[in-house]
């Protein structure tokens, strides 16, 4: 879980049951191995092969089309009902979210040594998305910011 909290809920968030659910169901459908028990029922799982192609098989198909659900642009859609002074106010907090983002992702980007093993360059593409976009996001809300009448 520490492992995961660290790397994958980067960009995939899921509860310790969800994580914990999924190894069951992996281990039980013989794509994942438990190679060492700990205390407390701790677990390390390994991949077998079969894991390991069915990891390929999903990677090389086509992505299935996932519904747009965006909360914050919904919010954003109806800030219009807002005096135009609070839907200011929750431009600038999209904005300073997304700072705080950058500054968690950049001492992320600090913490690690970047190797050139798969996994290590596949982070780093995936922790520059994470930076880059919300460095967009960041730059989307000041300039909405200027779009809104009375603005600063």
């Amino acid at each position: 879980m520490k492992l995961f909290d660290t790397t994958l809920a980067n960009v995939w968030r899921a509860t310790q049951s969800q994580v914990y659910g999924e190894l069951t169901r992996m281990s039980e459908a013989e794509l994942v191995d438990v190679s060492a028990e700990g205390p407390r029922g701790r677990k390390e799982y390994t991949l077998r092969s079969e894991g390991r192609a069915e990891l390929r098989r999903w990677l090389t198909s086509p992505p299935q089309p996932q519904p747009l659900r965006s909360e914050w642009m919904l919010r954003v859609f109806f800030l219009g009902l807002l005096p135009a002074e609070q839907a200011r106010e929750e431009l600038v907090r999209i904005a300073a979210a997304e700072s705080a983002q950058i500054a968690e992702l950049e001492g992320l980007l600090g913490s690690r040594t970047w190797t050139g093993d798969p996994l290590s360059v596949s982070g780093r593409l995936v922790l520059e998305y994470g930076l880059r976009g919300s460095a967009m996001k960041r730059e989307w809300a000041q300039w909405a910011l200027e779009q809104i009448p009375g603005g600063r």
